[in-house]
């Protein structure tokens, strides 16, 4: 028996014979002596049923049909048309520290394959699995597929569907017979990607009850599965979708399949969480570790295709006047490009738009203690460009067929020397010729014809943008790469550690993006999420919001602007400033604390905060959706501080609503101090807001 186990989880695994199986995944135990090994193999060996096998299957790593398993396996390949059915033998299975790498061998497949568990000390659980063909001719993989045991209580599942705008909403079911599939084949993780599965009980809500996730770390095509069986298994499993031929293994190689990340909680959604962020966060190149994240200007809603140096001076001006640090030229700069009919592909800096090229805004954003940072869309090029006219090969296609558009554009085969070469390169140049210490990489199109001299490559598509921005950050070290694909189509836990910020939605109104960063948030931190103040009126929804909910809706991820600021008026110039100016004080807060979001407040309203590991220092911020059932009592309670800390509670005003529906206000408003402990179950008394107002509340321990 091998027993990993961190803070606040375990794994178990078991020799049953000669394979091995997951015996136990969940709740922190204790040591576990060989008497004890002995009695839990006991407690939890199934009987044989009536009208199944002499033996029944424990839940073996990789589930194969030949020992009796009734529902997925882990691996299903052939040769031809033959060894389709495996039965593996455990060749060893050592642990080391935390981890255990297992070794199984199916002599008559001819199949190898290892796979390595580590239990970090957050106690996130990361498979790693190597799929090799040692036997003489091909081997036709068609898929492998992490699978972990889910408790008997676990009778519910989680997990996010979308589009464009609308990414990552939440849908809860019920675990029945049957399998629960989410899969993706657009190319790239999309819209519609469940960021992860989450398995839990029906009571699990954010603060209580026990949730078990699995996700991957790809940005390819995938698939997440939830099954039950009728002989009492039940098993969440995820992998990479692979297409008809994707992968065909001579004898010697092997298939890397892409990490699974996974873990445990028995503090309900938060502590699954908590557990991402903690680990993400003790990475040695985290990026906050590198600098604090900047306040970032980002131009495509405030000028679209319409480049005028004198007009984005102005707004220089205005930026830095209110705090600005990072600026964004989006498309249009280079090529043909003065719409989105025409020169992807180009990366040439285009004399129409910038006669005077860019070195002279650069400077003057420069100057003003301002970075500058570039749109690029590499993977993409329309047909009227001339890199298409030049190379028609070089995009993805089905041999004969042209693919059906979308933007106007097709995808570039970058697993064609040439065309990689050719993206790298230009890219480069232009980095190499200005001080660009910021590039924002959009992905505007899912492929639907992923196929290369005939043969699909999603996979090979995906590894390549994954090398060309290690590439690009090689040979400019310190530059940030923020992964952009129609907003939210392309954020996963395997884009995270190639880029530096996500561009977590197309979508500025601060009502939807409730919802969008809400989930999102669920295994990405804050600070990868790029969170900007709209135009007063959003030109995705149409709707007027007030600055104040637009500022709250944007502070609680890496924060920025995506308007046209010399718009803004003097009050909302200022509540700008008021931003920009809380943020910076207290990124190190946010970007860095653990995450609260409350079970009380539901429905037509949010209350959601960070607080300090040492419980010194909180912000809150509650958020009035719609319209709320009554005019009062209204009371919220804050969980997650020290009970016997006191602290002062302050609402920070110039960030919150001002004007309500109420003729007084609450009698503490708008300051107080309370210990921890009352704050939680004694609470505060609200004011009646307005439909789309927040509040901002900063606790600070006396």
């Amino acid at each position: 028996m091998i027993h990993l186990s961190q803070s606040r989880s375990s794994i178990i695994f078991a020799h049953n014979g000669d394979s091995l199986e997951v015996l136990y995944w969940g709740k922190k135990l204790g040591a576990i002596d060989k008497a004890a090994a002995e009695s839990i193999r006991a407690a939890r060996t199934k009987p044989a049923f009536h009208g199944g096998l002499d033996v029944a299957p424990g839940n073996l790593i990789l589930r194969e049909h030949a020992r009796g398993w009734i529902g997925h396996p882990a691996l299903r390949g052939h040769r031809g048309g033959v060894n389709a059915t495996n039965s593996f033998a455990v060749t060893s299975a050592v642990q080391k520290n935390q981890s255990m790498i297992a070794v199984f061998t199916d002599a008559i497949a001819g199949i190898e394959i290892e796979i390595t568990y580590t239990l970090t000390p957050s106690d996130i659980l990361l498979m790693d699995a190597k799929v090799t063909n040692t036997s003489e001719g091909d081997y036709f993989l068609e898929q492998f597929l992490y699978w972990l045991p889910l408790a008997e209580q676990a009778d519910e599942v989680l997990d996010f569907y979308g589009h464009w705008t609308k990414e990552r909403q939440p849908q809860r079911r019920s675990i029945d017979y049957g399998v629960i599939t989410r899969e993706g084949f657009e190319g790239r993780s999309g819209h519609d990607y469940t960021i992860t599965q989450v398995a839990l009980n029906h009571n699990t809500g954010f603060r209580h009850g026990e949730a078990w996730s699995l996700a991957m770390a790809w940005s390819g095509n995938n698939i997440h599965h939830v099954e039950r069986l009728i002989d009492g298994h039940k098993s969440i499993g995820a992998g990479e979708y692979l297409l008809p031929g994707e992968v065909i293994l001579k004898k010697g190689e092997s298939y890397a399949a892409p990490r699974a990340v996974a873990t445990f909680s028995d503090r309900g959604l938060d502590g699954l969480t908590n557990n991402h962020y903690s680990w993400i966060r003790s990475r040695t190149n985290h990026i906050t570790k590198v600098r604090p994240r900047p306040l970032t200007l980002n131009m495509w809603e405030a000028v679209y295709f319409n480049h005028n140096e004198e007009g984005i001076r102005k707004m220089v001006d205005k930026a830095a006047e209110i705090g600005v640090e990072r600026v964004v030229l989006d498309d249009g700069w280079f090529g043909s490009r003065r719409n989105d009919r025409a020169g992807l592909g180009d990366w040439v800096v285009s004399k129409d738009a910038w006669p005077n090229g860019l070195a002279p805004i650069i400077k003057y954003i420069n100057d003003k203690g301002i970075e500058f940072g570039l749109w690029f869309e590499g993977e993409m090029v329309n047909r009227d460009s001339d890199l298409y006219r030049a190379h028609p090969d070089w995009i993805l296609q089905e041999p004969g067929r042209i693919p059906v558009e979308g933007r106007w554009q097709q995808v570039l085969d970058l697993t064609k020397e040439g065309a990689y070469n050719h993206v790298l390169n230009q890219v480069d140049a232009v980095l190499s010729e200005y001080n660009i210490a910021y590039i924002k990489w959009d992905h505007n199109r899912h492929l639907t014809d992923p196929i290369s001299d005939g043969r699909p490559v999603v996979r090979k598509q995906t590894e390549a943008i994954y090398r060309m921005f290690d590439e690009l950050k090689k040979r400019h070290p310190g530059l940030e790469i923020e992964s952009c694909s129609s907003g939210g189509g392309r954020i996963d836990l395997g884009m995270i550690e190639h880029a530096d910020r996500f561009w977590t939605s197309d979508q500025n109104d601060p009502l939807e993006r409730q919802q969008i960063q809400r989930w999102t948030g669920l295994v990405i931190p804050p600070e990868f999420l790029g969170t900007h103040v709209g135009p007063t009126v959003g030109h995705q929804m149409h709707r007027t919001h007030s600055v104040s909910f637009r500022a709250l809706n944007a502070l609680f991820g890496h924060a920025g602007i995506e308007w046209n600021i010399n718009e803004a008026d003097a009050q909302e110039t200022e509540t700008l400033k008021a931003y920009i100016n809380f943020y910076k004080k207290h990124r190190g807060l946010l970007h860095s604390g653990t995450v609260v979001r409350s079970d009380e407040i539901i429905g037509d309203a949010q209350l959601y905060g960070t607080v300090a590991h040492d419980k010194k220092e909180a912000i809150f911020t509650y958020m009035q959706l719609t319209s709320a059932d009554n005019f009062g009592p209204l009371v919220t309670t804050f969980d997650g501080l020290d009970k016997e800390t006191m602290y002062q509670v302050t609402v920070v005003e110039e960030l919150s609503a001002s004007d309500f529906i109420q003729k007084k206000a609450p009698g503490w408003w708008p300051a107080l101090t309370l210990t921890g402990d009352q704050l939680a179950h004694i609470g505060l008394q609200l004011p009646v807001l307005k439909p789309e107002t927040g509040l901002l509340f900063h606790f600070k321990a006396l």
